[in-house]
């Protein structure tokens, strides 16, 4: 496979990785940079999906390790099917048909480019069911002053016979963390590519152990496009490259 040039509009695929920690790095200038480090685990591509068969272009991808008794028959036979060993999770990723990668291949850190911007969902830590206060960070009521037994409620959520309801999106007490979210525009800051390693800029949502897609972010399209391998970084015969990148500090 080799590499070949592509739109900027043209989508790329996405990794699967999971979280390690968090840590922090310094820069030339001795600037003190928090980072997440993910590690790109067997990251395989499973399944490819085309226009003529299923009507869309898409590339799913594995990572990790699953053993065999955790498995369903249908899980058994896709495995087989593609000649692909278990896998802990199964990502879907749309891409465009100049991007398709064949069944079986590798994709390493170095998919990312130090530097360039990346989308991650991540499902933060399960809180179970919160009130205002530590759900929203609301301020909570008065101490004194005649207030019996409502130090924490969140007060009045709505108004008076017009509109008479609450409205939807209403923020009040209920479920806290366990759902999928987004984070936009992150900084990928270094790729150790000896152990399968990437640095995330800031802060990602996520336990330790749990799994983190990541993809080229949406909002960086012609800026990112200066940076991407398409469809991803294929090492030229006899050229060495360094183990470990790291984005150009501002001067």
């Amino acid at each position: 496979m080799e590499q070949i040039s592509c739109k900027p509009e043209d989508k790329r695929c996405g990794l699967i990785a999971f979280k390690v920690g968090m840590t922090f790095l310094w820069d030339k200038w001795g600037k003190r940079i928090a980072v997440t480090v993910l590690e790109v685990d067997r990251c395989q591509v499973v399944q490819v999906k085309t226009e003529e068969k299923d009507g869309y272009t898409a590339i799913q991808v594995g990572a990790g390790e699953k053993k065999l008794k955790e498995l369903i028959k249908p899980e058994i036979g896709h495995y087989l099917k593609n000649n692909i060993p278990p896998k802990k999770v199964l990502r879907e990723f749309r891409c465009s048909p100049e991007c398709l990668l064949p069944v079986g291949y590798q994709l390493g850190a170095r998919h990312f480019t130090p530097g360039q911007r990346v989308d991650i969902l991540g499902t933060p830590k399960n809180k179970g069911f919160e009130g205002g206060i530590k759900r929203w960070g609301f301020s909570a009521q008065p101490n004194t002053h005649g207030n019996s037994l409502s130090h924490r409620a969140i007060g009045s959520t709505g108004g008076r016979q017009d509109p008479g309801r609450v409205f939807k999106g209403k923020k009040m007490p209920g479920q806290k963390g366990g759902r999928p979210i987004a984070k936009l525009y992150m900084e990928v800051y270094k790729v150790d590519a000896k152990r399968n390693l990437i640095y995330i800029r800031g802060g990602v949502l996520g336990n330790i152990g749990d799994p983190i897609f990541l993809r080229d972010s949406t909002k960086w399209i012609y800026k990112n496009h200066a940076y991407l391998n398409y469809p991803t970084f294929v090492p030229l015969p006899g050229v060495k490259y360094a183990n470990e990148a790291i984005a150009r500090a501002p001067e």
